[in-house]
Order: structure tokens, then C-alpha cells, then sequence
């Protein structure tokens, strides 16, 4: 990975970029005036700027200048695209250079601020949030979002949704909304608040919405995400392919690729999962969500050496406590506790320096407290989660199973249920459900939602996939009044010559005796039909006090 930029969080902003940060020598004074005060939202104009020079080449030179790291930065920008690393560190480091010496401008410190964000979340680094909020905080000092400055309220928006902050985000987001609704920047933050409370209807809306103001990769990669988290698989994989055949860039190219393996890896297909996975690290080396999405792939091909491979380099580079949590599951199921306990005290520690840094964790926390801790504590978590409006399908999962783990499965039901039903399909939720269901002796619906989840990918967790298999084979046995309880048939009466079949009697000849009767075959007794319990279940919280979802 290119190296970080050094600048600390407690240091002024006048701090200098790190040695060889803009590795391309600074263009022009006036062309390097134009770029630095380019408002996030408009950061197109550097385009133009580069246009302009194009348009007027040297006599000697037929083909344009190749742009340099910053310029390719803020097009991506402009198009709504991740940049790669090393012109992501190239950006910071031009505009830290900038506001040292142009303390007023607004736009470049919105510009500075949405970058330490986007460097944060691509390596786990939460001191750079504190640095962005510092930095936008800045611009909105030079120039308040009522005065038009937009892009540093955009840039509040993605830094709470950062520190999952849903709350936050949306109403930065419908603020820049409200005020210039032809703004798409506003939408990607709509989006992934939305998703993150649960309001897909809204985030539906908003997707097509951003599609509308902002054709190609971002709209074609938005969208998909959209068709996933209704459950319409076929349509959320066209969509990605599209978005990865159009994809020019190598970190949009990367981010596509990986899409198409977490949907491979999702469908139970981890041999394309691996490809997909590969070609986007192939494209961009330092895309290391796509070293953790091979990794999972690999432990469900048996290929545990690589995969502990890729979790260690990925752990180390990226340290995400949901990636923490994965190996250490993935230690527990080889029987190696002693490394299974130190991954479990890492991620204790990376969750209270997310705490510490204002990065809500709590998710992931309880996952691992059901788990492998305390399952109250993974509980009260949840409610609070809840109690906040944050009712995504994955907190309403992980409250259905923390109030199972606890000893609470008729309540925790409800919620597993609300999870499944919002279109989702994940073999975790379906696991989740069908073990609760078993518990509560709902033979039918749990045999149903275990298959379901080994169906849609039956490697989806080395430690609970063999678990949803056992309680299935578990539930296999031959149902009541089956063949071992029948008792044979009586065999049919042979009629008398000149009899009709059918009315003889039981003595052979007698007439009236036994006339049109018949004997049924006994079959298998059918099970009374009972009620679901989907459709038996008070709504979550009717009876515990927690608000209806």
C-alpha cells in the first residue's frame, strides 16, 4: 500500500504532505490556482482546465499530457468514482500545501476534509475522521453551507455515515437535498443512510434518483446494490457486470470486480468468487476488501492455508474489527483457541479505539458477544441500536439471534422474521431463523430456513455452516404415522362369478352383505394445519415495549 500521509490529527493544518506525496511536479501557476480552489462538487473544472491545455499543444507534441495524480483525482471525483491510493494521497497532500498559505478558501478545505474521510475508510483509520471533521468544520467557517457551500455539508454527510452515524448523514444529506436537488453528490449519502436504518423504500428512490443526474459506473454499481438488497439476484448481477464492462479507472475497475465476487460468494459459487476477487486485485493491488472477500471464498473451498494467508495480510493493512472477528471464527473452527483468543483481544481493542474515535462498532460488537461473549451484552446493544431508528436487516438479524443466544427465542423470532422478509437473501439470516425456529419446536419452517440457507451458499460460515447442517439432518427423521406405524391393508375379496367387483361380501357369496363397501387404503396421517408463525407472531416489541418495526 502507498504510505499514508502523515499529517497527525492534533497537528496544525499547515502541515506538509509526506516526502514524494505528489510524485508529478506542480503544473503552472495559474492552471494550479484554478485546480486548488475548485469546489468539491464542481471539481469537473480541473477537466476543463486540462482540456484547455490540450487544446493548445505544442508544436512538437501530438498526443496530450498525460494527467498527473492530483488532476485524476479530481476527475474521479467529478464522476463520483473512487481514486486509487496513491493519487488519493497525492490530493491530500496538494491541498494540505494549499490551505497552508490560503486559510480562507472554503472549497479546498471541503475538498481536503471528504478526502481525509474516503483515506480513512480505506484503512480502518479513524484518526483521519477526526481530521476531516476538523478540516470541514474549516470550510464552513470560511463559508457556510446557507452561502452555498454545499460540498462541505456533502462532506459531513459521508463522514457520519463513516462512523455509522445514519442519523446524521440523512439529514445532511436531505439538507443539500432540499436546498439544490439537482445536487447528486447528496444522493450516494442518502443512499447509504437509508440502507443503513432500513429504509430501503427511500433508498430505492434515491438510487434511481442519482442514476437520473448521474449516468454510468456509479449509477450502474449504485443500482445493483439496490437490486440485491430487494432480492432480485439476476438483475443485481447484470447490473454489476455492466458497471465492471464499462469501468475504466483502476480502483472503479477493482471496486466492480469486487462486487461480482461478493455476489458469486453469496450464491454459493466460490471457485468464481476467487476469479472475480483475483482480477480486481490484479487491477488494483492495494484493493484490499477484495483480499478479504477471497479470503472467505477460500475457506469455503477448503484452501484454509491461503485463506489464513489473506487474513493475516488483510488484518494487518486493513484492520477491520469485522474482518478481526472473521479470523478468529476461522481459527475456532481448525481447533486453534490459543490464536482464536488473541484475534477475539484484538478486536476488543480495535472496538473500544472505534468507540473512542466516535465510530459506532456496535454491529459488529455484538456478533462477536452473541457468539463468543455475553449474549445480554449483545442484546442491550441491539435495543439500542433499535430504540436509535437504526432497523436495518442486519441489526434486526442481530437482535433476533443475540435474544436466542440469551435464552429469549419466542421474542427473538420476530425480529429473525423481519429480517428474512426484507428481501435479503443471506444464508446467515435464513441460519439465524431456522435455528430459532428450531428451538421452538417449529419443525416445518425451521427444516424450510435451514435448506434455505445452505442452499443459497453452503459454506457460509466455518463455524455455523456445519452447525445448520447437523440441526437439519437432525430434523430428517421420518414424520408421525409414517410407513413404520401403518398397519397393512386387509387384501381386497375375490367376487362371485356374476358378482360386479366391488360387492362382495366379507363371506364370500352372501348377498346384502358387505354390499358397496370399499377399503381404503390407509395412508400417511396428514398433520393438522397450523397457523405460520409468521402470521402467528405479534409484531417486535409488542409485547416487550420496543417499537414496532
Amino acid at each position: 500500500m502507498d504510505a499514508k500521509p502523515q499529517q497527525k490529527p492534533e497537528s496544525p493544518p499547515s502541515t506538509l504532505p509526506p516526502k514524494g506525496a505528489t510524485s508529478v511536479p506542480p503544473s503552472p501557476a495559474p492552471m494550479r490556482t484554478t485546480l486548488r480552489r475548485a469546489a468539491f462538487g464542481a471539481v469537473a473544472g480541473a477537466v476543463l482546465v486540462a482540456g484547455a491545455v490540450v487544446a493548445v499543444p505544442d508544436a512538437e507534441e501530438s498526443a496530450p499530457p498525460v494527467p498527473g495524480p492530483v488532476a485524476r483525482a479530481e476527475s474521479a471525483a467529478a464522476a463520483g468514482s473512487p481514486a486509487s491510493l496513491s493519487d488519493l494521497t497525492a490530493l491530500i497532500g496538494d491541498r494540505q500545501q494549499w490551505v497552508e498559505t490560503h486559510p480562507s478558501d472554503a472549497p479546498s478545505w471541503a475538498v481536503l476534509g471528504t478526502a481525509y474521510v474516503e483515506w480513512g475508510l480505506r484503512s480502518a483509520d479513524a484518526t483521519y475522521y477526526t481530521r476531516a471533521e476538523q478540516a470541514l468544520q474549516r470550510s464552513l467557517a470560511a463559508q457556510p453551507g446557507e452561502r452555498g457551500n454545499a460540498e462541505a455539508w456533502v462532506g459531513l454527510g459521508a463522514l457520519a455515515n463513516a462512523r455509522h452515524d445514519y442519523l446524521a448523514a440523512k439529514k445532511w444529506g436531505e439538507t443539500v437535498r432540499t436546498r439544490e436537488p439537482k445536487n447528486w453528490a447528496a444522493y450516494p449519502v442518502l443512499i447509504d443512510a437509508y440502507n443503513g436504518l432500513g429504509e430501503y423504500e427511500a433508498a430505492g428512490r434515491a438510487t434511481e434518483k442519482f442514476g437520473s443526474l448521474r449516468k454510468g459506473v456509479p449509477a450502474l454499481a449504485r443500482t445493483s446494490e439496490m437490486y440485491h438488497n430487494q432480492g432480485w439476484r439476476e438483475d443485481a448481477l447484470a447490473t454489476a457486470q455492466e458497471a465492471a464492462d464499462r469501468a475504466t479507472g483502476p480502483a472503479e475497475k477493482a471496486a466492480a470486480l469486487h462486487r461480482l465476487g461478493d455476489l458469486a460468494r453469496e450464491r454459493g459459487e466460490p471457485e468464481e468468487a476467487v476469479a472475480q476477487y483475483g482480477a480486481a486485485l490484479r487491477t488494483d493491488r492495494s484493493h484490499l476488501a477484495s483480499l478479504a472477500g477471497r479470503a472467505r471464498a477460500l475457506v469455503a473451498l477448503d484452501r484454509t492455508d491461503e485463506a489464513l494467508a489473506d487474513y493475516r495480510t488483510v488484518t494487518a493493512k486493513l484492520p477491520r474489527p469485522d474482518y478481526v472477528l472473521e479470523l478468529g471464527e476461522l481459527y475456532e473452527s481448525l481447533d486453534l483457541d490459543g490464536d482464536a483468543r488473541t484475534q477475539y483481544k484484538r478486536l476488543r481493542e480495535l472496538l473500544a479505539e472505534a468507540r473512542k474515535a466516535g465510530v459506532n462498532e456496535s454491529l459488529t460488537e455484538a456478533r462477536y458477544e452473541a457468539d463468543h461473549g455475553d449474549p445480554e451484552a449483545a442484546v442491550e446493544l441491539m435495543r439500542t441500536e433499535w430504540s436509535g431508528l437504526r432497523r436495518s436487516s442486519d441489526v434486526s438479524d442481530a437482535l433476533g439471534w443475540a435474544l436466542h443466544r440469551a435464552g429469549r427465542s419466542e421474542e427473538g423470532l420476530q425480529y429473525a422474521e423481519r429480517a428474512v422478509e426484507t428481501g435479503v437473501r443471506d444464508a446467515s439470516y435464513a441460519y439465524h431463523l431456522g435455528m430459532i425456529e428450531n428451538a421452538l419446536g417449529q419443525d416445518g419452517p425451521a427444516r424450510s430456513d435451514l435448506e434455505a440457507s445452505l442452499r443459497t451458499d453452503p459454506e457460509f460460515s466455518p463455524l455455523d455452516a456445519p452447525l445448520a447442517q447437523e440441526a437439519l439432518d437432525s430434523l430428517d427423521g421420518p414424520a408421525p404415522g409414517g410407513p413404520a406405524d401403518m398397519e397393512p391393508s386387509d387384501p381386497e375379496p375375490v367376487p362371485a362369478p356374476g358378482q360386479a367387483p366391488g360387492t362382495a361380501g366379507t363371506d364370500g357369496g352372501d348377498e346384502g352383505q358387505g354390499e358397496g363397501r370399499t377399503r381404503e387404503k390407509p395412508g400417511r396421517d396428514e398433520p393438522e394445519p397450523k397457523q405460520s408463525a409468521r402470521e402467528a407472531s405479534p409484531s417486535p416489541g409488542a409485547e416487550t415495549g420496543a417499537a414496532a418495526p
